[in-house]
């Protein structure tokens, strides 16, 4: 073997071997789980335990989040029993640039031929394929994207009749985003957020040699700002996050009202929070 490629044929060997040991460690990332009707054109369409997020229109539909490499199969499948098509997707969007939720972006956009969205910080991050991830960066960790449009705080994507709110909610990402749009159904208006949780990889650092510049005001913002979020509905990027099980067991009758849940959104978020403020005490050595 040509010595140049040796570093990186062990670098592949490394991303693929840590990429199993997650996977391993976390079943219910790739257990399969029915896609289901979430609220008016809200579908969740990932695994048990990742989330990814199906939003209908007559226009085409946008995506949300891939699941590992190897989902694309299982979001086909789940789209399909849903009615609709993968290839119906113009849109992808994520909510944070870990390699968990963007593993199958890249197959993903040449299937659909869709534009790739997201956050000048997350799209650094999907252009090199996790490389210059703060936390989990020096190596690629999954196939590289090209984004077609940089988002900021306030921006709206306009699909048919979707209009959907961008939201920066950085800390567990530098580019870590939130979406919300507001929905009616039987008479009743909903606000509804796709949430990214403000939570803490283990290893990360807030204030001591901190995982990157300004990561701890980035956490303070998220929670300060998601705390204020007029909520009914909401969800996240990982089922646990957002009590998916307890809300939804497959097979259930579709209820506008099955996922609000308010209280526990701003519940959710206090957690975290508290989390925070621990390790910005331990941080300081109190």
């Amino acid at each position: 073997m040509n010595r140049t490629l040796i570093p990186m044929a062990l670098a592949s060997c490394l991303v693929l071997t840590t990429s199993a040991l997650f996977a391993a460690a976390n079943e219910n990332w790739t257990r399969p789980f029915p896609g289901h009707r979430v609220i008016s054109n809200l579908y969740a369409v990932g695994t048990y335990d990742l989330a990814v997020f199906l939003i209908t229109s007559d226009e085409g539909h946008i995506l949300i989040n891939t699941g590992l490499e190897d989902s694309t199969v299982q979001i086909r499948e789940n789209i399909e029993a849903l009615g609709f098509r993968l290839e119906d997707v113009k849109i992808l969007l994520t909510m944070q640039a870990h390699w968990d939720h963007t593993a199958a972006l890249a197959e993903i956009k040449q299937i659909t031929e869709a534009e790739m969205f997201a956050t000048a910080d997350d799209a650094r991050v999907l252009e090199d394929g996790g490389f210059s991830d703060a936390h989990f960066g020096g190596r690629e960790s999954f196939k590289p994207v090209s984004v077609d449009r940089i988002l900021s705080e306030g921006d709206v994507i306009e699909l048919g009749d979707i209009r959907l709110s961008v939201y920066e909610h950085p800390g567990h990402t530098e580019g870590s985003s939130s979406y919300s749009m507001r929905v009616r159904e039987d008479g009743r208006d909903y606000n509804v957020v796709i949430a990214n949780m403000g939570t803490i990889n283990p290893g990360k650092k807030l204030q001591v040699d901190p995982t990157y510049p300004g990561v701890s005001a980035d956490f303070a913002k998220t929670y300060r700002e998601q705390k204020a979020m007029d909520v009914d509905v909401w969800v996240a990027a990982h089922g646990s996050q957002y009590g998916l099980h307890d809300k939804y067991k497959a097979g259930q009758a579709y209820s506008p009202d099955a996922f609000v849940d308010p209280k526990g959104f701003i519940a959710a978020v206090e957690r975290l929070e508290r989390i925070y403020l621990q390790q910005l005490a331990e941080e300081r050595g109190h």
